[in-house]
């Protein structure tokens, strides 16, 4: 069957997408017993906590309306952990901590402080407390991030480390009485420099002696340091990137345990990262990444020898151990994210929960190619090449009238900047696949996976190096046939929509776009943001206010009589990150050129769409906009909306 690329019809809808999946993360073992978290769009994004009995049956542990979220840093992560045979959670309404046995049909409140917020904890069974970040939002300025403890009896809160901007992963040690920690100051990021340290606690658990183990700078060298963890004995480990990647090295050794020019972390946007686990006092199970490509693999600590686990995924998760039983999330670019176990010594594997219990035929699915493709200055860029596919449609045959040769192109620009883009099964991306456009799934010069070199690419360049190559990757596929040159679009959400709008107002490659919560002002987002990326800016575009005319040059917002291509706007109303002004300006300037603009704001939102309807009805919009603007028709029925400047 035949018809125009974007028009065909397609059994991945947005509905379908919206009502068959959840997401999955956490997974953890208690008393032999797995539990993880699943964030549910049915349920307006509520993070629900569920076991698995031993007898396979599952059920949920916290009732509605209760979420387990925590908005410290506002990307929160590590909002919960079991003790007991009780789970301890922040509460997303109020930020406080709840404690809830595993039978319990209730939660308990513990922390009765409203302003303060709770994440990344871990137990102090000598002393009967959690020690966790603690955020504190009660005086004027920026919050106060210090460690605290929480009584488990009392909820009384004490102090135990204060006096750096930032701080993260805790740990305590077997024999309870020490602890490590990492911190970094502005204006880093945790992937420009943090410091890992270890401190000696009294009786009390107050640390006695604070000293330095890793990170901080080494010979003027910024150096990024993560996930501090002990090992049985009480040998403390860690991952650090002096050498330009991110590998595992062991406390007092100079050396990695096994240097690769590979990837054993990853940007700490989130608390609660897990990349590695001990087997053994000899052996640790790991996941790594070359290229954004995932493996799992069992290291000995000892002589470094690595050897791989043979599965048929190319993207994991945290991990999490039962004895030699390993539980993590993992993916595939024909396989939804799922939960699996993993034998480590027999190397085989179950699927303990699917993400979507949806049955799609594999033939509906395009299988990304991994592209290296030169861009400006002669250097190269990053990323997955999605072809348009679908059992029922071959290519177009056009007629005399007709140049529906190629098929139409989207530019996806991931979240971050400080982030990557990986191969897994992801419906929203065959969305687009399956109804006959080509996708470009970009991991430009800044994105993560590719060591600290390219990471570092980005450095006072965002607005012109993601540009560039954002540029250079859809003339590489329109040079190769693999992209209408005439009908390109590019779309992003957050700094993605932030690279979105400088390609359509900086260059002129781009038909149409689609912003996503996306920065339009940059000064604006200086002035106006949380105080975890406060400072953010300064290592992407320069000093503020030093350098504020650097600020004015790469923000779209100032130069809207450049951008002359459509532009669809979508933006939570209660966004803190990046607030509604700045797509409503957008908007107003773009409304005021007489260029094609829509605006698609959302109640209840925040940072990241959550609802289910709200989901779908972007999905829906993006694609009627394309159609409008392009000239196809989509087979969904989608309820229309004005295009300003376009529609009378």
């Amino acid at each position: 069957m035949n018809a125009p690329f974007g028009s065909w019809k397609s059994p991945i809808t947005s509905d379908l997408i919206v009502a068959g999946s959840i997401g999955l993360a956490s997974p953890t073992w208690h008393n032999g017993q797995l539990l993880w978290v699943e964030s549910r769009p049915q349920e307006a994004g509520r993070n629900v906590l569920v076991i698995r009995e031993q007898d396979g049956r599952e059920r949920d542990i916290n009732p509605a309306p209760f979420n387990i979220r925590t908005r410290v840093h506002e990307y929160g992560g590590g909002a919960w952990l079991l003790h007991s045979g009780a789970v301890f959670f922040s509460n997303f309404s109020d930020q406080q901590l709840y404690r809830q046995g595993l039978n319990d049909a209730q939660p308990t409140k513990i922390t009765h402080d409203d302003g303060l917020r709770f994440a990344n904890g871990c137990i102090d069974k000598k002393r009967n407390r959690i020690v966790c970040i603690i955020e504190d939002h009660r005086g004027d300025g920026e919050p106060i991030n210090f460690i605290g403890a929480i009584d488990l009896q009392s909820g009384d809160i004490t102090d135990i480390c204060k006096g750096h901007d930032f701080y993260a992963a805790p740990v305590i040690s077997p024999d309870a009485n020490k602890l490590a920690f990492m911190t970094w100051d502005h204006p880093n990021m945790p992937w420009d420099e943090t410091t890992i340290w270890l401190a000696e606690m009294n009786e009390a658990g107050m640390p006695s002696e604070i000293v330095k183990v890793a990170g901080g700078r080494d010979g003027g060298q910024k150096v990024s340091v993560q996930q501090p963890r002990f090992s049985p004995t009480g040998e403390l480990f860690f991952i650090s990137d002096i050498t330009g990647w991110w590998n595992l090295y062991r406390h007092n050794r100079d050396h990695s345990i096994c240097p690769m020019e590979a990837e054993f972390g990853s940007p700490q946007w989130g608390f609660g990262l897990h990349s590695y686990d001990f087997l053994s006092n000899t052996q640790l199970l790991c996941n790594y990444g070359i290229a954004n490509i995932s493996t799992l693999a069992v290291l000995n600590i000892e002589t470094g020898n690595l050897d791989n686990i043979a599965l048929p995924y190319s993207d994991f998760g945290g991990i999490s151990l039962n004895g030699q039983l390993l539980t993590t999330g993992a993916a595939s670019p024909i396989r939804f994210p799922e939960l699996i176990t993993v034998d480590i010594g027999t190397g085989s594997h179950e699927i303990v929960k699917q993400s979507t219990t949806l049955t799609i035929d594999e033939a509906y699915y395009s299988v990304p190619e991994t592209i290296t493709f030169p861009t400006a200055n002669e250097q190269i860029a990053h990323g997955f090449y999605y072809p348009p596919t679908s059992r029922d449609y071959g290519e177009p045959v056009p007629d005399e009238n007709s140049q529906d040769v190629f098929p139409p192109l989207v530019v996806m620009m991931h979240g971050g900047p400080t982030g990557a883009t990986h191969s897994a099964l992801n419906l929203r991306t065959q969305f687009w696949t399956s109804r006959g456009f080509a996708v470009l799934d970009l991991n430009y010069r800044g994105s993560t996976g590719y060591g600290r070199e390219y990471r570092n690419k980005l450095n006072r360049e965002w607005g012109i190096v993601d540009v560039e190559d954002a540029v250079h990757g859809a003339n590489h596929l329109v040079h190769q046939g693999k992209a209408d040159r005439d009908r390109l679009a590019i779309r992003g959400g957050s700094a993605g929509g932030y690279t979105t709008l400088s390609a359509l107002t900086f260059t002129n490659t781009f038909k149409a776009g689609a912003s996503h919560f996306g920065v339009g002002d940059l000064e604006a987002l200086a002035k106006d943001t949380h105080k975890f990326e406060s400072r953010y800016l300064e290592s992407l575009i320069g000093a503020y206010p030093d350098e504020i005319e650097i600020y004015k040059a790469r923000s779209p917002i100032h130069h809207t009589d450049q951008m002359a291509s459509p532009c669809i706007f979508f933006q939570g109303l209660e966004d803190k990150v990046v607030p509604p002004n700045q797509a409503e300006a957008m908007v107003e300037a773009l409304t005021k050129k007489g260029a094609p603009v829509a605006y698609v704001p959302f109640k209840n939102e925040q940072h990241g769409f959550r609802i289910a309807a709200n989901i779908k009805r972007c999905m829906d919009l993006e694609l009627y906009f394309y159609g409008r603007i392009f000239g196809f028709h989509p087979a969904d029925p989608i309820e229309p909306i004005t295009i300003i400047n376009l529609d009378g």
